[in-house]
Protein backbone atom coordinates (compact mmCIF):
# COMPACT_ATOMS: atom_id res chain seq x y z
CA UNK A 1 0.00 0.00 0.00
CA UNK A 2 1.32 3.79 -0.80
CA UNK A 3 0.10 7.03 0.08
CA UNK A 4 -0.39 8.90 -3.88
CA UNK A 5 -1.44 12.47 -4.30
CA UNK A 6 -2.99 12.57 -0.74
CA UNK A 7 -4.99 8.75 -1.51
CA UNK A 8 -4.09 5.61 0.04
CA UNK A 9 -3.48 2.99 -2.63
CA UNK A 10 -3.21 -0.90 -3.15
CA UNK A 11 -2.37 -1.92 -6.53
CA UNK A 12 -3.62 1.36 -8.00
CA UNK A 13 -7.38 1.20 -6.16
CA UNK A 14 -8.10 3.81 -4.20
CA UNK A 15 -8.42 2.47 -0.37
CA UNK A 16 -11.35 4.68 0.78
CA UNK A 17 -13.07 3.59 -2.37
CA UNK A 18 -13.16 -0.22 -1.48
CA UNK A 19 -14.12 0.33 1.86
CA UNK A 20 -17.30 2.17 0.15
CA UNK A 21 -17.83 -0.83 -2.38
CA UNK A 22 -17.38 -3.42 0.50
CA UNK A 23 -18.07 -1.98 3.53
CA UNK A 24 -16.24 -1.75 6.74
CA UNK A 25 -14.65 -3.08 8.85
CA UNK A 26 -13.12 -4.61 6.30
CA UNK A 27 -9.94 -6.61 5.92
CA UNK A 28 -7.87 -6.47 2.73
CA UNK A 29 -5.09 -8.14 0.91
CA UNK A 30 -2.27 -7.71 -1.69
CA UNK A 31 -1.80 -10.43 -3.94
CA UNK A 32 1.16 -8.79 -5.28
CA UNK A 33 2.84 -8.94 -1.87
CA UNK A 34 2.22 -12.86 -1.31
CA UNK A 35 4.01 -13.25 -4.16
CA UNK A 36 7.23 -11.08 -4.12
CA UNK A 37 7.28 -12.80 -0.19
CA UNK A 38 7.37 -16.30 -1.96
CA UNK A 39 9.48 -15.26 -4.64
CA UNK A 40 12.34 -13.55 -1.95
CA UNK A 41 12.17 -16.97 0.12
CA UNK A 42 12.99 -19.44 -3.14
CA UNK A 43 15.56 -16.87 -4.10
CA UNK A 44 17.23 -16.44 0.04
CA UNK A 45 17.10 -20.48 -0.19
CA UNK A 46 18.24 -20.82 -4.02
CA UNK A 47 20.77 -23.88 -4.38
CA UNK A 48 18.88 -25.79 -1.36
CA UNK A 49 16.55 -28.64 -2.14
CA UNK A 50 13.54 -26.48 -0.60
CA UNK A 51 10.16 -26.85 -0.32
CA UNK A 52 7.43 -23.99 1.17
CA UNK A 53 4.92 -25.07 3.04
CA UNK A 54 2.27 -22.31 3.88
CA UNK A 55 1.69 -22.85 7.57
CA UNK A 56 -2.49 -22.34 7.09
CA UNK A 57 -3.47 -20.89 10.63
CA UNK A 58 -2.27 -18.04 9.96
CA UNK A 59 -4.59 -17.35 7.22
CA UNK A 60 -6.86 -20.04 5.92
CA UNK A 61 -9.86 -18.32 3.44
CA UNK A 62 -9.68 -20.94 0.48
CA UNK A 63 -8.77 -17.98 -1.94
CA UNK A 64 -5.74 -17.17 -0.37
CA UNK A 65 -5.10 -21.01 -0.43
CA UNK A 66 -5.56 -20.73 -3.94
CA UNK A 67 -3.03 -18.29 -4.42
CA UNK A 68 -0.49 -19.35 -2.64
CA UNK A 69 -0.28 -22.72 -4.04
CA UNK A 70 -0.54 -20.97 -7.72
CA UNK A 71 3.11 -19.74 -6.65
CA UNK A 72 4.65 -23.24 -6.17
CA UNK A 73 3.91 -24.19 -2.29
CA UNK A 74 2.66 -26.72 -0.47
CA UNK A 75 0.72 -26.42 2.98
CA UNK A 76 0.89 -27.22 6.17
CA UNK A 77 -1.87 -27.64 8.48
CA UNK A 78 -2.96 -28.09 12.53
CA UNK A 79 -6.45 -29.44 12.47
CA UNK A 80 -8.49 -31.91 9.73
CA UNK A 81 -10.73 -28.70 9.08
CA UNK A 82 -7.56 -27.05 7.49
CA UNK A 83 -6.67 -29.92 5.38
CA UNK A 84 -10.14 -30.43 4.44
CA UNK A 85 -9.58 -26.14 3.39
CA UNK A 86 -6.57 -27.64 1.67
CA UNK A 87 -8.24 -30.25 -0.24
CA UNK A 88 -10.80 -27.85 -1.59
CA UNK A 89 -8.06 -25.31 -2.58
CA UNK A 90 -6.97 -27.80 -5.10
CA UNK A 91 -3.79 -29.18 -2.79
CA UNK A 92 -3.26 -33.34 -2.92
CA UNK A 93 -2.47 -35.32 0.32
CA UNK A 94 0.77 -35.54 -0.56
CA UNK A 95 1.33 -32.03 -0.33
CA UNK A 96 -0.13 -31.62 2.93
CA UNK A 97 1.86 -32.15 6.54
CA UNK A 98 -0.21 -32.74 9.50
CA UNK A 99 1.70 -31.14 12.31
CA UNK A 100 -0.97 -31.14 15.32
CA UNK A 101 -0.61 -30.94 19.05
CA UNK A 102 -2.28 -33.04 21.69
CA UNK A 103 -5.33 -34.28 19.42
CA UNK A 104 -7.42 -37.44 19.87
CA UNK A 105 -6.27 -40.29 18.01
CA UNK A 106 -9.19 -40.85 15.99
CA UNK A 107 -7.87 -37.22 13.96
CA UNK A 108 -4.75 -38.97 13.80
CA UNK A 109 -6.59 -42.21 12.07
CA UNK A 110 -8.55 -39.47 10.31
CA UNK A 111 -5.55 -38.18 8.37
CA UNK A 112 -3.79 -41.26 7.94
CA UNK A 113 -6.79 -42.28 6.21
CA UNK A 114 -6.48 -39.15 3.79
CA UNK A 115 -2.76 -39.62 3.18
CA UNK A 116 -1.48 -36.98 4.74
CA UNK A 117 2.15 -36.82 6.37
CA UNK A 118 1.82 -37.49 10.02
CA UNK A 119 4.08 -35.25 11.85
CA UNK A 120 4.11 -36.95 16.01
CA UNK A 121 4.28 -34.70 18.78
CA UNK A 122 4.85 -36.92 21.38
CA UNK A 123 6.36 -39.81 22.95
CA UNK A 124 2.90 -41.42 23.69
CA UNK A 125 1.49 -40.14 20.09
CA UNK A 126 4.86 -42.10 18.61
CA UNK A 127 4.24 -45.41 20.86
CA UNK A 128 0.55 -45.58 20.00
CA UNK A 129 1.31 -44.70 16.31
CA UNK A 130 3.90 -47.62 16.26
CA UNK A 131 1.27 -50.34 17.99
CA UNK A 132 -1.17 -49.41 14.87
CA UNK A 133 0.75 -48.43 11.91
CA UNK A 134 4.50 -50.21 12.51
CA UNK A 135 6.13 -49.30 9.24
CA UNK A 136 3.13 -49.40 6.84
CA UNK A 137 2.69 -45.70 6.84
CA UNK A 138 5.63 -43.17 7.28
CA UNK A 139 6.05 -40.37 9.19
CA UNK A 140 8.24 -37.95 10.80
CA UNK A 141 8.55 -36.32 14.50
CA UNK A 142 8.68 -33.06 15.67
CA UNK A 143 11.64 -32.18 18.23
CA UNK A 144 11.78 -29.77 21.08
CA UNK A 145 15.03 -28.21 20.49
CA UNK A 146 15.38 -26.53 23.72
CA UNK A 147 15.87 -22.81 22.04
CA UNK A 148 14.55 -20.13 23.47
CA UNK A 149 13.58 -17.73 20.40
CA UNK A 150 11.12 -15.12 19.28
CA UNK A 151 8.84 -12.09 20.43
CA UNK A 152 6.03 -12.88 23.08
CA UNK A 153 6.55 -15.74 25.34
CA UNK A 154 3.42 -17.18 24.06
CA UNK A 155 4.60 -17.61 20.55
CA UNK A 156 7.78 -19.16 21.70
CA UNK A 157 7.79 -22.99 20.94
CA UNK A 158 11.26 -24.22 21.23
CA UNK A 159 12.30 -23.66 24.78
CA UNK A 160 12.48 -26.55 26.78
CA UNK A 161 9.44 -25.82 28.71
CA UNK A 162 6.96 -26.03 26.24
CA UNK A 163 4.31 -28.39 25.23
CA UNK A 164 5.57 -28.83 21.42
CA UNK A 165 7.48 -31.46 20.66
CA UNK A 166 9.41 -33.95 21.81
CA UNK A 167 12.71 -33.25 24.03
CA UNK A 168 16.27 -33.13 22.01
CA UNK A 169 16.93 -34.98 25.54
CA UNK A 170 14.29 -38.30 25.02
CA UNK A 171 16.24 -39.59 21.90
CA UNK A 172 16.97 -42.29 23.25
CA UNK A 173 13.39 -43.37 23.80
CA UNK A 174 12.42 -42.34 20.50
CA UNK A 175 14.82 -44.60 18.98
CA UNK A 176 14.06 -47.26 20.62
CA UNK A 177 10.51 -46.55 19.64
CA UNK A 178 11.46 -46.54 16.39
CA UNK A 179 13.11 -49.42 16.65
CA UNK A 180 10.57 -51.87 18.25
CA UNK A 181 7.90 -51.09 15.44
CA UNK A 182 10.24 -50.52 12.64
CA UNK A 183 8.45 -47.23 12.24
CA UNK A 184 9.12 -45.55 8.33
CA UNK A 185 10.88 -42.34 9.79
CA UNK A 186 11.04 -40.46 6.36
CA UNK A 187 11.27 -36.78 8.37
CA UNK A 188 12.37 -34.63 10.87
CA UNK A 189 10.69 -31.38 12.16
CA UNK A 190 11.70 -28.34 14.24
CA UNK A 191 10.03 -25.40 14.93
CA UNK A 192 11.34 -22.63 17.62
CA UNK A 193 8.40 -19.98 17.61
CA UNK A 194 7.59 -16.53 16.05
CA UNK A 195 8.99 -13.22 14.70
CA UNK A 196 12.53 -14.19 15.43
CA UNK A 197 15.21 -11.60 13.99
CA UNK A 198 18.58 -13.52 14.80
CA UNK A 199 19.09 -15.87 12.57
CA UNK A 200 21.84 -16.91 15.34
CA UNK A 201 18.62 -19.87 16.52
CA UNK A 202 17.81 -20.65 12.91
CA UNK A 203 21.76 -21.85 12.70
CA UNK A 204 21.62 -23.23 16.14
CA UNK A 205 18.38 -25.83 15.22
CA UNK A 206 20.06 -26.39 11.49
CA UNK A 207 23.25 -27.60 13.04
CA UNK A 208 21.11 -29.75 15.96
CA UNK A 209 19.16 -31.08 13.08
CA UNK A 210 21.99 -32.21 10.88
CA UNK A 211 23.57 -33.97 13.83
CA UNK A 212 20.17 -35.47 14.83
CA UNK A 213 19.63 -36.68 11.17
CA UNK A 214 22.47 -38.74 11.14
CA UNK A 215 21.05 -40.87 13.16
CA UNK A 216 18.36 -41.61 10.60
CA UNK A 217 19.67 -43.04 7.37
CA UNK A 218 16.17 -42.69 5.21
CA UNK A 219 15.27 -39.49 5.57
CA UNK A 220 13.25 -37.57 2.95
CA UNK A 221 13.18 -34.19 4.85
CA UNK A 222 14.22 -31.95 7.08
CA UNK A 223 11.34 -29.61 8.20
CA UNK A 224 12.68 -26.02 9.80
CA UNK A 225 9.45 -24.55 10.70
CA UNK A 226 9.80 -20.88 9.81
CA UNK A 227 9.62 -17.66 12.98
CA UNK A 228 10.74 -15.04 10.29
CA UNK A 229 9.98 -11.86 11.60
CA UNK A 230 8.71 -9.25 9.53
CA UNK A 231 9.03 -5.56 10.35
CA UNK A 232 5.75 -4.27 12.02
CA UNK A 233 7.09 -0.94 13.06
CA UNK A 234 8.88 1.72 9.94
CA UNK A 235 12.13 1.66 11.73
CA UNK A 236 11.73 -2.37 12.43
CA UNK A 237 13.58 -4.55 10.96
CA UNK A 238 12.67 -8.53 9.70
CA UNK A 239 14.89 -11.84 9.43
CA UNK A 240 17.83 -11.03 6.81
CA UNK A 241 16.87 -14.42 5.04
CA UNK A 242 19.31 -13.98 2.46
CA UNK A 243 22.19 -13.97 5.26
CA UNK A 244 20.47 -17.15 6.56
CA UNK A 245 19.99 -18.88 3.53
CA UNK A 246 23.61 -18.44 2.84
CA UNK A 247 24.82 -19.49 5.90
CA UNK A 248 22.45 -22.31 6.32
CA UNK A 249 23.21 -23.20 2.32
CA UNK A 250 27.09 -23.88 4.17
CA UNK A 251 25.48 -26.40 6.37
CA UNK A 252 23.28 -27.89 4.01
CA UNK A 253 26.13 -28.99 2.00
CA UNK A 254 28.36 -30.44 4.52
CA UNK A 255 25.40 -32.10 5.63
CA UNK A 256 24.36 -33.52 2.22
CA UNK A 257 28.30 -34.69 1.47
CA UNK A 258 28.69 -36.30 5.03
CA UNK A 259 24.80 -37.69 4.86
CA UNK A 260 25.47 -39.48 1.30
CA UNK A 261 22.46 -37.14 -0.39
CA UNK A 262 20.55 -34.33 -0.54
CA UNK A 263 17.51 -34.26 1.63
CA UNK A 264 14.76 -32.02 0.90
CA UNK A 265 14.38 -28.93 3.25
CA UNK A 266 11.04 -27.61 4.30
CA UNK A 267 10.28 -24.15 6.17
CA UNK A 268 6.56 -23.57 6.99
CA UNK A 269 6.10 -19.62 6.76
CA UNK A 270 2.72 -18.42 7.49
CA UNK A 271 3.39 -15.24 8.62
CA UNK A 272 5.99 -13.92 6.71
CA UNK A 273 4.32 -14.91 3.41
CA UNK A 274 0.52 -12.97 5.07
CA UNK A 275 1.10 -10.50 7.66
CA UNK A 276 1.98 -7.07 5.12
CA UNK A 277 -0.44 -8.24 2.62
CA UNK A 278 -3.21 -7.64 4.90
CA UNK A 279 -4.72 -4.25 6.02
CA UNK A 280 -7.72 -3.84 8.24
CA UNK A 281 -9.88 -0.77 8.06
CA UNK A 282 -12.52 0.42 10.31
CA UNK A 283 -14.23 3.99 10.82
CA UNK A 284 -13.77 6.02 13.75
CA UNK A 285 -17.25 6.02 15.99
CA UNK A 286 -16.01 8.75 18.16
CA UNK A 287 -13.60 10.78 19.24
CA UNK A 288 -13.23 11.55 23.02
CA UNK A 289 -10.97 13.57 25.26
CA UNK A 290 -10.82 12.37 28.95
CA UNK A 291 -8.72 14.97 31.34
CA UNK A 292 -5.22 12.67 30.17
CA UNK A 293 -6.26 11.01 26.87
CA UNK A 294 -7.58 11.45 23.87
CA UNK A 295 -9.81 8.41 22.58
CA UNK A 296 -10.51 6.89 18.93
CA UNK A 297 -13.32 4.20 19.35
CA UNK A 298 -13.38 2.26 16.12
CA UNK A 299 -16.48 -0.12 14.97
CA UNK A 300 -14.41 -2.79 16.21
CA UNK A 301 -12.36 -4.49 18.96
CA UNK A 302 -11.01 -7.50 19.86
CA UNK A 303 -13.70 -9.81 18.24
CA UNK A 304 -11.97 -8.56 14.89
CA UNK A 305 -8.12 -8.14 15.49
CA UNK A 306 -7.16 -9.80 18.87
CA UNK A 307 -3.50 -8.99 18.47
CA UNK A 308 -2.79 -6.71 20.12
CA UNK A 309 -4.90 -7.21 23.43
CA UNK A 310 -3.36 -11.40 23.00
CA UNK A 311 0.31 -10.88 22.13
CA UNK A 312 0.77 -7.12 23.07
CA UNK A 313 1.16 -7.01 18.99
CA UNK A 314 1.89 -3.76 17.79
CA UNK A 315 0.22 -2.67 14.68
CA UNK A 316 0.84 0.54 12.68
CA UNK A 317 -2.06 2.54 13.09
CA UNK A 318 -3.08 5.67 10.20
CA UNK A 319 -5.96 7.28 9.38
CA UNK A 320 -7.11 6.66 5.37
CA UNK A 321 -9.57 9.52 5.52
CA UNK A 322 -7.28 12.46 6.60
CA UNK A 323 -3.67 11.37 5.80
CA UNK A 324 -2.38 15.17 5.62
CA UNK A 325 -4.25 16.21 9.30
CA UNK A 326 -2.62 18.00 12.24
CA UNK A 327 -0.41 14.88 13.44
CA UNK A 328 -2.10 14.52 17.31
CA UNK A 329 -1.88 11.47 20.10
CA UNK A 330 -4.68 9.09 20.69
CA UNK A 331 -5.37 6.13 22.32
CA UNK A 332 -6.93 4.01 19.56
CA UNK A 333 -9.57 1.30 21.38
CA UNK A 334 -12.55 -0.92 20.39
CA UNK A 335 -16.36 -1.15 20.91
CA UNK A 336 -15.96 -4.02 23.35
CA UNK A 337 -16.86 -4.72 27.02
CA UNK A 338 -12.80 -5.40 27.91
CA UNK A 339 -10.02 -3.17 27.76
CA UNK A 340 -9.26 -3.75 23.89
CA UNK A 341 -6.68 -1.16 23.07
CA UNK A 342 -5.55 -1.12 19.19
CA UNK A 343 -2.22 0.95 19.89
CA UNK A 344 -2.17 3.48 22.91
CA UNK A 345 -0.50 7.02 22.66
CA UNK A 346 -0.06 6.79 18.77
CA UNK A 347 0.55 9.91 16.78
CA UNK A 348 -1.83 10.14 14.33
CA UNK A 349 -3.32 12.64 11.23
CA UNK A 350 -6.06 14.26 13.47
CA UNK A 351 -9.10 11.91 13.48
CA UNK A 352 -12.74 13.03 12.82
CA UNK A 353 -15.72 10.87 13.37
CA UNK A 354 -16.35 8.83 10.06
CA UNK A 355 -12.77 8.85 9.51
CA UNK A 356 -11.46 5.12 7.99
CA UNK A 357 -8.69 4.30 10.08
CA UNK A 358 -6.75 1.58 8.89
CA UNK A 359 -3.95 -1.08 11.02
CA UNK A 360 -1.38 -2.46 8.94
CA UNK A 361 0.40 -6.09 8.87
CA UNK A 362 -3.12 -7.44 9.47
CA UNK A 363 -2.83 -10.55 6.96
CA UNK A 364 -1.41 -12.92 9.63
CA UNK A 365 -3.27 -14.31 12.83
CA UNK A 366 -6.14 -11.46 12.56
CA UNK A 367 -9.55 -12.85 10.65
CA UNK A 368 -8.28 -16.34 11.59
CA UNK A 369 -8.13 -15.55 14.98
CA UNK A 370 -11.71 -13.40 15.18
CA UNK A 371 -14.69 -14.19 16.82
CA UNK A 372 -17.95 -13.35 17.09
CA UNK A 373 -17.66 -12.40 21.34
CA UNK A 374 -20.32 -9.76 22.24
CA UNK A 375 -22.49 -11.18 19.63
CA UNK A 376 -20.88 -9.25 16.94
CA UNK A 377 -20.36 -10.60 13.68
CA UNK A 378 -16.79 -10.79 12.00
CA UNK A 379 -16.03 -8.38 8.79
CA UNK A 380 -15.67 -9.21 5.08
CA UNK A 381 -12.63 -10.09 3.62
CA UNK A 382 -11.14 -8.66 -0.20
CA UNK A 383 -8.48 -9.76 -2.14
CA UNK A 384 -6.83 -7.24 -4.36
CA UNK A 385 -5.50 -9.15 -6.98
CA UNK A 386 -4.21 -8.07 -10.61
CA UNK A 387 -5.46 -4.59 -10.14
CA UNK A 388 -9.14 -5.63 -9.13
CA UNK A 389 -10.77 -6.00 -5.86
CA UNK A 390 -12.55 -9.53 -5.17
CA UNK A 391 -14.64 -10.13 -2.22
CA UNK A 392 -13.12 -13.22 -0.97
CA UNK A 393 -15.64 -14.11 2.72
CA UNK A 394 -19.05 -12.26 3.03
CA UNK A 395 -19.63 -10.29 6.20
CA UNK A 396 -21.65 -12.32 8.40
CA UNK A 397 -24.90 -11.41 9.41
CA UNK A 398 -27.55 -11.56 12.78
CA UNK A 399 -28.67 -14.44 10.82
CA UNK A 400 -25.16 -16.77 11.25
CA UNK A 401 -24.90 -16.09 14.59
CA UNK A 402 -28.10 -17.67 15.48
CA UNK A 403 -28.27 -20.30 12.34
CA UNK A 404 -26.70 -22.93 15.05
CA UNK A 405 -28.56 -22.12 17.55
CA UNK A 406 -32.01 -24.28 19.35
CA UNK A 407 -34.57 -22.81 21.05
CA UNK A 408 -35.54 -25.73 23.34
CA UNK A 409 -38.30 -23.07 25.06
CA UNK A 410 -39.96 -23.14 21.32
CA UNK A 411 -41.61 -26.13 23.08
CA UNK A 412 -40.77 -26.64 26.70
CA UNK A 413 -42.71 -24.61 28.73
CA UNK A 414 -40.90 -22.22 30.99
Amino acid sequence: MQLKENQFEIQGLNVPDICKEFGTPLYVYDAQKIKQQVENLKKAFSGINLKIKYASKALTNISILKLIKSYGCEVDVVSMNEAKMAFLAGYKSNEILFTPSGVSFEEIEEAVEKGLMINIDSIPLLEKFGQQYGSSIPCCFRVNPHIQAGGNFKIQTGHKDSKFGISILQMDEVNAIISKYNIQLVGLHMHTGSDIKEFEAFIQGAELMFNLAKNHPNLKFIDFGSGFKVPYKKDEEGTDIFALGKLLKESYDKFTEEYGRAVEIWFEPGKYLVSECGHFFAPANIVKQGPTSAFVGLDSGLNHLIRPMMYDAYHEIFNVSNPNGELKRYNVVGYICETDNFGWDRELNEVRPGDIIGLKNAGAYCFSMSSNYNSRVRPAEVLVINGEAKLIRERETFEDLIEKQIDVFKEIPV
